[in-house]
């Protein structure tokens, strides 16, 4: 794992938990340091502080996935707006975490997004199927529905013919909806499947995602794809 914080005491804090919990941890103290690391020796996962001195968080983020490397990378942030969140995500970032933080937490979302190694396969949860929309399409490689395709073993998607810019939380969101198109997901079910914890009534980072995920798949004069049931969760279906 590589980490990267410019505050001395919460970089020092964060790399003995981190060693406790059984990772092998590079700890850098700013962006330039965390990108000559990553090219030095690729890391695993790394955990990236937004607001550092130089280059930022974001920067390296943006850098690496220019570059093409898909290694998840969980921010460390002490900005709670939603522009703020989007920004991440916009930059590349896998998941956050708000400052000031429960260890267990950072702990938490470090596991699951190390566990995301294997495709998404939908069954049996969610609520009850919804009406007026074909079946998805499914093989080992490709899952299609609502007009969106998706190959699996190139994580590369696509609306009609434009391709679709995706995060790896955004790719494995869109494939649980297009598997489960027509069926109303929960909160609950969405979270256990892409982030294998459920972080609370409370927790925006589902909505935040989903709106991020519309505007890469909405396009004007289209039928919105992605529909909120209000007090239960999300479906995809063309209306």
């Amino acid at each position: 794992m590589l980490l990267a914080e410019d505050d001395r005491a919460i970089r020092h804090a964060l790399e003995r938990a981190l060693t406790l919990e059984g990772y092998e941890v590079t700890a850098v103290a700013d962006g330039v340091e965390a990108l000559a690391q990553a090219h030095k020796t690729p890391p695993d996962i790394l955990l990236l502080d937004v607001m550092m001195p130089g280059i930022d968080g974001l920067q390296v983020c943006r850098v690496l996935r220019a570059e093409g490397d898909r290694t998840p990378i969980l921010m460390l942030t002490a900005l709670v707006e939603t522009a703020d969140r989007i920004a991440g995500l916009d930059a590349g970032a896998d998941d956050y975490v708000v400052k000031p933080f429960d260890v267990e937490e950072v702990f938490a979302r470090l596991r699951a997004l190390l566990r995301r190694t294997s495709p998404v396969t939908a069954g049996g949860a969610g609520a009850a199927a919804e009406s007026g929309g074909r079946e998805p399409q499914i093989s080992d490689r490709q899952v299609e529905a609502a007009g969106i395709r998706m190959d699996l073993q190139a994580r590369r998607g696509w609306r009609g013919k434009r391709e679709l810019e995706l995060t790896r939380t955004e790719f494995e969101l869109l494939e649980l909806l297009v598997r489960n198109a027509g069926i109303v997901l929960d909160h609950s079910t969405i979270y256990d499947r892409i982030w294998g914890y459920d972080f609370g009534p409370g927790s925006k980072n589902l909505a935040v995602y989903v709106g991020y995920l519309r505007r890469k798949l909405d396009e004007p004069g289209a039928p919105q794809l992605i529909h909120t049931v209000r007090g239960v969760g999300y479906v995809l279906r063309e209306d």
